[in-house]
């Protein structure tokens, strides 16, 4: 076709619109994998949005960029928001909350959560705050729930889930709570509701769902107490939901009122950790003590159908990750690689220690809960190869019996690894 310059005159303020829509989609991608405001990252699934990170390391691992040694005691996790890094710590039997600068890990502020609960694997917090505009929000170990300024950390308002009859949990409570439009939700467990949404501005109650349990031998069993997974928010058929793990079953709940809309039953063991990972209509869950893992399939009137279960894969923390058609995690006494399709492990490697896990453009980053060892590797389903490993150092010893626990965060081309009061910042971004 044949413009004349009336024509292209008329098509200039189009073509501009186009490029700044296009310009506006990059700068927001670029914001986005700048920022880790939550538990397991921007999707709530252990995967990094970075690009351009290095794909080996040299001897020794990557440069270190700056170490901190404020965060205390403690397991809990790292969120980052507008170059501010957001975790929980313990010291001189008070827990708080700590804001750093992701430039240099100097301190900005620390704010009191409370007295920590004494366990006999080590002191502290254990879950991760959530970071949602101007506030953060912390759940402490002993049920302390509390929405903090991003700037200053003052509190705004504060609630404790015993009295929502939440009970403190045999290890702490340990679940990042999840933010929502304009609620925050978390798990209290007990004889009150399992799930329950306060205002994330006010901290009033929106509503508390029922008690989830399972029927044994023509009876309902009892509720259980909390457990130490964290709620996965998921969209399925037009309807927005809120997922859980619990010692009996997964659960999905309406997200506007909490309503139970399905549960399918789970046979936790001891201690039920990892999230639930969502896909397509897919639930998958695990946990540790032999439990398993298993794959739930919602029809379109979100009635729950097994698709496996199996014994291949049981993660005790430390999390799955799931890439293409396999889950990649810890089990009982390896690194295991598990089809999506059948449950079946396409293979199990005893070389990689137990531990948390993270993927960035492929490759997984994996530190090892025993030594402390951070592996980078490739994985499909014919094995893993290993592209570079450290060990962190220095290493607290503060973490009585407990082991380094605490996920790897990849954020702005930065690796941060965190034992107790230590926290490394490493440069993963590869050169130009």
């Amino acid at each position: 076709m044949k413009f004349w310059p009336s024509e292209l005159r008329c098509l200039i303020p189009l073509l501009a619109t186009s490029i700044a829509i296009v310009m506006q989609c990059f700068m927001i991608a670029a914001v986005e994998s700048q920022e880790w405001p939550h538990w397991r990252g921007p999707d709530r699934n252990d995967r990094s949005r970075e690009t351009g990170l290095l794909k080996t390391w040299p001897v020794g691992g990557p440069s270190r960029v700056w170490m901190a040694e404020s965060c205390g005691q403690g397991f809990a996790g790292i969120a980052i928001a507008e170059n501010r890094l957001f975790t929980m710590g313990l010291e001189n039997d008070q827990e708080f909350a700590v804001c750093l600068d992701v430039g240099d890990g100097r301190q900005i502020w620390r704010t009191s959560l409370g007295e920590t609960f004494r366990e006999q694997h080590g002191d502290g917090p254990r879950g991760t705050p959530t970071v949602d505009g101007d506030f953060v929000y912390c759940l402490s170990s002993t049920g302390t729930l509390i929405c903090l300024s991003v700037v200053d950390g003052k509190a705004v308002w504060k609630k404790n889930l015993s009295e929502f009859g939440g009970v403190v949990p045999k290890w702490g409570f340990s679940e990042s709570p999840l933010v929502d439009e304009d609620r925050i939700v978390c798990t209290p467990g007990g004889e009150q509701g399992t799930m329950l949404a306060l205002n994330k501005m006010t901290g009033e109650k929106i509503w508390q769902s029922s008690c989830v349990t399972i029927e044994v031998d023509g009876k309902e069993s009892p509720p259980t107490d909390a457990h130490y997974s964290s709620i996965l928010p998921i969209e399925w058929k037009q309807r927005k939901q809120y997922v859980q793990l619990t010692p009996l079953a997964v659960v999905g709940v309406d997200a506007s009122n909490g309503e139970v809309l399905w549960k399918s039953r789970w046979p936790g063991r001891i201690a039920v950790i990892p999230s639930p990972i969502f896909d397509n209509g897919q639930i998958f869950i695990t946990s540790g003590y032999s439990s398993g893992s298993k794959l739930v399939e919602l029809a379109d009137d979100l009635k729950p159908t097994e698709i496996w279960s199996s014994k291949d894969l049981s993660n005790h923390h430390g999390g799955v990750v799931l890439v293409g058609d396999y889950f990649y995690g810890s089990s009982e006494k390896a690194f295991v690689c598990q089809d999506r399709k059948t449950g079946k492990a396409k293979w199990a490697n005893r070389k990689i220690g137990k531990g948390a896990i993270i993927e960035a453009e492929g490759l997984f980053y994996h530190v090892q809960e025993s030594d402390g060892k951070v592996l980078l590797f490739s994985a499909d389903e014919s094995g893993a190869k290993l592209k570079g490993s450290f060990v962190l150092s220095p290493q607290s010893e503060k973490r009585k019996q407990g082991m380094v626990w605490t996920h790897p965060v990849i954020c702005g081309g930065k690796l941060y690894l965190r034992d107790q009061e230590f926290l490394s910042c490493f440069d993963i971004k590869a050169q130009d």
